[in-house]
């Protein structure tokens, strides 16, 4: 059984906030731009908000004041308060309102470019990536940019607004007290992002702990058959027992570290707290300072406080939001297959040769000291069905990929009706080829949906059509709600036989000039194979043909058949011809398909 390492599953990577990283940010703007008015105003209220809060000790302050100074100002105060915190939320509300109207819309606009990007790409890019990376970052990362935003940018700002502007207030209120509360209060602030730090580090190396645990359970439940076979019940537990030790082991020392935090909050903040208020209380004692005054001052510390331990978190949510940039612009920078190219119209082509390749030798990007064709020269006629077959790794789904324009080649060129191919824009090319492949996707809606996704926009009745020249019309029609039936993902809910025929389907309505099968029957039952080759035959009638096959009895009928063998063709004709030839290397696959 594997035994595999199991991470955690995190975010988006943190990166170091360096001038480029913000640079780099700097670069979606053009996605914000459309909104900047809003933005602004959004940022009018951030700073409004932030000079209400600022207000709210020092008045705060003054009405405690008033008791002993000025009795008739204590009702004013009360008033005046009340309206700062009603101005704050107002304030407050406003700020979110615009900046998630903002960072939604320019979001929507940057996860559509996104798309739009990532569609274009040339296949050996989705060859390097995960479908779920790629999923995550049109998800997750737009999702640490979209938090960045709305609140991120907006803490920041307030946190430093408050910092600054608190700072500047308490040097006004008493600046004695002021050089007393800086010698102690950042100390301890610094003290505890350490401390909350570390109690971080222990909290991810318990949740890893824990999810190799998981590990444990999962591998060992999901190939339960094979650990009773090898009786290995009783190592599956002591390893369960060592992985689960492992985690209690940690948690406790995380417990121990949080226990000491805690003991450190009460000892080191209210600590501060206290000497500041008996140095205030010194100062009250010798005229210095007033009661409020202090009031005020013990609050403005708690703001200040508190901003510098929420910057270690904005910083870090900063440093997602950089990491997540990076990862969307890597995206977009990487080059998208080519746009250009002229107008194609294979029925306008004065050339009788539907393709031709002329001494092509291809590698692909991942693997590219191992050639794949090699000096590859390949002909098909207009019209005629041309086979190609050979052992796994030959290079059949390479030519198929090259004649799709999938890949481009190392060496050589290759033509269509005599235009070569990268003069041809790539629409206009594909727009001409319809393709049949072993492993049909069909998207999840209904039959009627996938067959016209052959040639969007085709009417009712020319579907119907393609299914009945399909062998797929029947069969559509036994099910309850007929073209309308929902297919499930990928198709599931139908069978290998019909949604090789739904693909048939398609292919007839988009009436190709190529027409391209990549092993269309080779996973079929005899029935059903009947059925598919059958349509397939009908299709191919009078249409130029690229057919890949494994079983050898599919494409007796072919003009021609291209024999392959390590990227090149080392036999060509008839079936009949081929198959006379006693040293032949098709009479040698003809031969082990028999036997």
């Amino acid at each position: 059984m594997a035994r595999h390492r199991t991470q955690s599953k995190g975010g988006s990577p943190k990166k170091p906030i360096t001038w480029r990283g913000l640079q780099r940010i700097a670069r979606l703007y053009p996605y914000l731009k459309p909104y900047r008015g809003e933005f602004s105003v959004g940022l009018l209220f951030l700073l409004a908000s932030s000079a209400s809060n600022l207000a709210f000790p020092g008045l705060l302050g003054q009405l405690v004041d008033a008791t002993s100074t000025d009795p008739s100002k204590i009702n004013q105060l009360a008033l005046l308060l009340g309206g700062v915190l009603v101005l704050q939320a107002l304030f407050s509300f406003a700020r979110i309102v615009l900046f998630v109207r903002v960072a939604e819309r320019a979001l929507a606009a940057l996860r559509q470019a996104m798309y739009n990007h990532l569609i274009l790409l040339p296949l050996p890019y989705f060859h390097q990536k995960r479908v779920g990376e790629l999923s995550n970052r049109l998800q997750s990362d737009i999702g640490v940019l979209q938090e960045t935003f709305t609140s991120t940018l907006a803490e920041l700002i307030r946190q430093i607004i408050i910092i600054g502007g608190g700072l500047a207030l308490l040097a006004y209120t008493s600046w004695k007290l002021t050089l007393f509360m800086l010698a102690i209060l950042p100390a301890v602030v610094i003290a505890a992002l350490i401390f909350g730090s570390r109690i971080r580090k222990m909290s991810k190396a318990v949740q890893d702990a824990s999810a190799e645990s998981n590990a444990v359970v999962e591998e060992s439940l999901s190939g339960i058959a094979t650990v009773k076979a090898f009786t290995s019940e009783l190592s599956e537990t002591k390893r369960y027992k060592n992985r689960t030790q492992a985690v209690a082991q940690l948690a406790i020392k995380g417990g121990i570290l949080s226990g000491g935090f805690v003991s450190f909050l009460i000892l080191g903040l209210f600590g501060a707290l206290v000497a500041v208020v008996w140095k205030g209380a010194t100062l009250i004692a010798t005229g210095e300072l007033a009661t409020g005054q202090l009031l005020s001052f013990v609050i403005y510390s708690g703001f200040i406080g508190g901003s510098i331990g929420g910057l270690a978190d904005v910083y870090t949510r900063i440093q997602k939001a950089v990491g997540a940039t990076e990862a969307l612009l890597d995206m977009l920078d990487t080059t998208t297959e080519p746009q250009g190219g002229q107008a194609f119209n294979s029925n306008e082509a004065a050339s009788d040769m539907a393709l031709q390749f002329e001494s092509v030798s291809f590698s692909y990007p991942s693997r590219p000291d191992v050639p794949v064709l090699q000096d590859f020269s390949f002909c098909v006629p207009r019209g005629q069905q041309i086979a190609l077959v050979g052992a796994s790794g030959a290079g059949k789904s390479t030519v198929m990929g090259l004649i799709l324009r999938f890949f481009t080649p190392d060496q050589g060129s290759y033509q269509f009706f005599g235009t070569p191919a990268e003069k041809i824009a790539l629409s206009a090319l594909r727009g001409e080829m319809a393709l049949v492949p072993q492993d049909v996707l069909l998207f999840s809606g209904t039959i009627a949906e996938n067959i016209a996704y052959g040639r969007p926009g085709a009417t009712f009745s020319e579907l119907e059509e393609a299914a009945k020249q399909a062998n797929a019309f029947d069969f559509i029609l036994r099910f309850p709600s007929g073209f309308h039936t929902l297919v499930g993902e990928r198709g599931v809910q139908l069978s290998g036989g019909q949604r090789q025929r739904i693909a048939i389907a398609r292919a007839v309505l988009r009436n190709p000039s190529i027409l391209l099968l990549d092993e269309a029957t080779s996973a079929l039952d005899a029935e059903s194979e009947h059925l598919v080759q059958e349509a397939l035959q009908r299709l191919m009638k009078g249409r130029t043909s690229v057919i890949i096959a494994h079983r050898l009895s599919t494409v007796r009928d072919a003009d021609a058949i291209a024999v392959m063998d390590k990227g090149k063709i080392v036999e060509w004709g008839t079936h009949e011809v081929l198959a006379a030839n006693e040293k032949g290397y098709y009479r040698k696959l003809l031969q082990k398909q028999l036997h």
